[in-house]
């Protein structure tokens, strides 16, 4: 590929949700074209990831964050890339230990304690039960289902069913789930404009939480989920039916940064 672009860029992970962050401060950076960002996102030929995030200025807060899948496109909120961002954002000096920042589902709040970022999410006042799954929007839609034999289940193929079968063009993620005990639970997501399994996915994490207390499968308002990337954490409060101060909780990490000729 030849875009003529020189870039500089670092790399963050979130429980193995991996991100291209960009400091697009100075609006350097072609917004529009989704071959450089599906370009920069490939694993053999460019940096590789399983999303782009554009940091930029906003008027309302310490920043503003622009999310893009690996497809390429523009998307809905992303958890662990808003942690992530966090981090970053904290590495640029433009935050310390506390933030709020702007994103495609409006503001955050966020703090950063060494590794470990706590990012408030948005209210959900709807989860729709069906026979056999939920479906909720964290930021982002997300069909949440129970299974057995968590571990042996092909995700990309079954998520891709439900993904297309249920949802057609638009889409949602798709998590499966598995109890552990009274407030932990394992899961696997199948993420839309990826369209593979992913290592861990925030707004899914969120989702499963949420799912597993409307259910009362757990009556905890503390939730433990393990991801195939690692384990992260969700504090809530339920209030006349709704969800409200609802926190991911978990590590974000620096890989590596460089510039790319692309």
């Amino acid at each position: 590929m030849n875009f003529g672009l020189q870039l500089k860029f670092h790399k963050y992970q979130g429980t193995g949700n991996d991100f291209v962050l960009i400091d697009n401060r100075q609006q350097i950076f072609p917004k529009n074209n989704t071959e450089l960002i599906a370009f920069l996102c490939d694993r053999k030929f460019g940096i590789g990831a399983d999303g782009l995030i554009l940091l930029e200025n906003d008027d309302l807060s310490d920043f503003k964050m622009v999310y893009y899948n690996s497809d390429g496109n523009e998307s809905t909120m992303c958890g662990n890339g808003g942690r992530c961002i966090v981090a970053f954002a904290k590495a640029l000096h433009i935050i310390q230990s506390e933030t709020t920042f702007n994103a495609i589902d409006g503001l955050h709040k966020a703090m950063i304690d060494g590794e470990v970022v706590t990012l408030q999410m948005i209210n959900v006042d709807e989860i729709k039960a069906k026979e056999k799954y939920l479906f909720l929007d964290t930021g982002s839609p997300h069909h949440v289902q129970f299974v057995k034999n968590l571990k042996e289940l092909d995700v990309s193929k079954e998520g891709a069913k439900l993904r297309y079968g249920i949802y057609g063009k638009e889409g949602s993620n798709i998590n499966f789930v598995e109890a552990i005990d009274a407030n932990t639970f394992e899961m696997r997501t199948y993420e839309r404009g990826v369209e593979d399994e992913t290592l861990s996915c925030g707004t899914g994490v969120t989702a499963v939480a949420l799912a597993m207390h409307h259910t009362k499968t757990t009556t905890s308002n503390h939730v433990l989920i393990h991801t195939q990337g690692g384990q992260l954490q969700v504090s809530f409060t339920k209030e006349n039916g709704s969800y409200t101060d609802v926190n991911l909780i978990g590590a974000a990490n620096f890989v590596f940064k460089g510039e790319i000729l692309c």
